[in-house]
């Protein structure tokens, strides 16, 4: 079944619902479905929303998706732009697959109907006519040129005409468009006009031209400066995210479905090694557990996948990483500390900032107003370890730059790792004052005197990072999206950090 392209635009809305459930194509529900561990129990077809000029290399991805798990796909292929109109209706489906990232961000920036969201490869706007190109077309302006039978796809329903419009200027768009001899809804109506003697020429992705005979392209420096990139998003609607997440992982695996996009000429990502349920290694600074570690295990459970976070101070850590113990994932209490493993973690963020705070009982008994009063005889004070703890190093270089490392030092009594044992030390009364991030003490905050420090270097930035040598990249990367989302984001501010940056989503 086809969608007719000039159907009028109310009939179509009020018979899409409809519609979208009649259309099947590489499966049915009839198949046999098991479950994995990518996914819950006897998982229902997968329903993609997919670009029609993608047809070939999703629709094999799909197929050996069903030969290894059993699970079916239905289809609904259309343009990009067409089938974004369609899930603003449609309320329901499970992956939307487009040739630009342009409709990916809109389906999740501004329709909300997009979550987790997959690059899969490149694909540049060219001129196909037919082999020899009888009208001898050299550039774009050629189209608009008195002869030239052109075939074009509507800029309203599809990428490429989005894409090629937008990189060539509107005034000469709007000069091909009026003497196009015909316009259609997808890319691969275009190639078919050219390729059958329909059209002397149209604009079509350069990967849809290596799928057809008897034509060749003609390259456009305003096209091939402008790269696009498909994507493919999990439909906020879905009633099977993690089987859609499952799939999509297993279609952006370099090992599996990126293969299929290969042989077609795709320019693919760097695609994730396949595993059917990963396991990620996340290593973050003692500080930092409180604000993540809900989110890993939401992250967990949703993506069907483990992940294994391990907290300490950030010297410890660091040592751990020079030894050979690289994690996929890297969030460090300070910036110092994400700079001695540059060369492993090579495109830090940074997500939070927070200040650095003497604390002492609730009461205050021996009147400590700053750091100098830290040097009083016979005081018991806590600091972190200067080469185990991100906080002890920035402790020990901010009291040297104050002339008061000695001092203080004679009066230290516990050099833990973290932060923790510092505050729970002066709750109880074991520690009488001790220097550690404001966010440290926001659970014991009612137990405690906080008082800040009066010095731009008692500050730590975090910044988090995924490893180069990572196999699992592109996982590592939504976990670090999920840590910088704006849910996270109200967990930090919770805790007193400052966020850092907008929220990723």
């Amino acid at each position: 079944m086809k969608f007719g392209f000039g159907v009028i635009a109310v009939l179509s809305l009020a018979l899409l619902s409809g519609l979208v459930f009649a259309l099947s194509w590489g499966g049915s529900s009839s198949s046999p479905v098991f479950s994995s561990s990518g996914g819950g129990a006897q998982s229902q077809p997968l329903t993609i929303y997919c670009a029609a000029g993608l047809r070939t290399p999703v629709e094999a991805v799909a197929k050996a998706y069903r030969e290894e798990f059993g699970v079916p796909a239905e289809f609904v292929f259309r343009g990009s732009g067409a089938l974004l109109s369609d899930l603003r209706v449609a309320g329901a489906g499970d992956v939307y697959i487009a040739a630009s990232m342009t409709y990916l961000d809109d389906a999740r920036n501004q329709y909300q109907l997009v979550d987790e969201v997959f690059p899969i490869a490149s694909q540049r706007a060219v001129i196909l006519v037919a082999q020899g190109n009888p009208k001898k077309i050299k550039g774009f302006d050629d189209l608009s040129r008195e002869g030239v039978r052109v075939s074009l796809a509507d800029p309203g329903v599809a990428a490429i005409a989005r894409a090629a419009k937008k990189a060539i200027g509107e005034e000469r768009w709007a000069k091909a468009w009026k003497a196009k001899l015909v316009s259609v809804d997808t890319v691969n109506r275009v190639a078919n006009d050219v390729s059958l003697n329909a059209a002397d020429a149209g604009i079509v992705w350069d990967a849809t031209a290596q799928q057809y005979d008897n034509v060749e392209v003609v390259r456009v420096p305003e096209f091939d400066a402008a790269p696009k990139q498909i994507a493919a998003g999990v439909l906020s609607d879905s009633k099977q995210p993690t089987r859609a997440l499952h799939f999509l992982r297993f279609m952006t695996a370099r090992d599996r479905g990126l293969k299929s996009f290969q042989k077609l000429g795709y320019e693919v990502i760097e695609g994730d090694r396949w595993a059917d349920k990963p396991e990620i290694m996340v290593f973050a600074g003692g500080l930092n557990r409180p604000a993540i570690q809900q989110t890993i295990r939401d992250f967990e459970k949703r993506e069907g996948v483990s992940v294994l976070d391990s907290y300490n101070g950030c010297g410890i850590l660091v040592g751990q990483i020079r030894t050979g113990s690289v994690p996929d994932l890297y969030f460090s209490c300070d910036t110092s500390f994400m700079t001695q493993v540059s060369e492993e973690f090579p495109h830090p963020v940074n997500v939070s900032a927070t200040d650095m705070v003497i604390i002492t009982s609730k009461k205050n008994e021996h009147g400590i107003k700053t750091m100098k009063d830290l040097a009083q005889s016979g005081l018991k004070v806590g600091v972190c370890h200067p080469q185990k703890s991100a906080l002890g190093a920035l402790t020990k270089r901010l009291l040297e730059k104050n002339s008061l490392w000695d001092q203080v030092f004679v009066n230290v009594k516990d050099t833990p790792a973290t932060a923790d044992r510092l505050v729970e030390h002066v709750v109880i009364g074991s520690l009488e004052a001790a220097i550690v991030y404001r966010a440290n003490t926001t659970m014991q905050k009612d137990k405690l005197t906080v008082l800040s420090i009066d010095d731009v270097a008692a500050r730590a930035t975090q910044p988090i990072a995924v490893s180069g040598q990572s196999d699992f990249k592109q996982l590592t990367s939504r976990l670090m999206e999920n840590i910088r989302s704006a849910e996270s984001m109200a967990k930090f501010k919770k805790l007193g950090f400052d966020w850092l940056g907008d929220p990723t989503r």
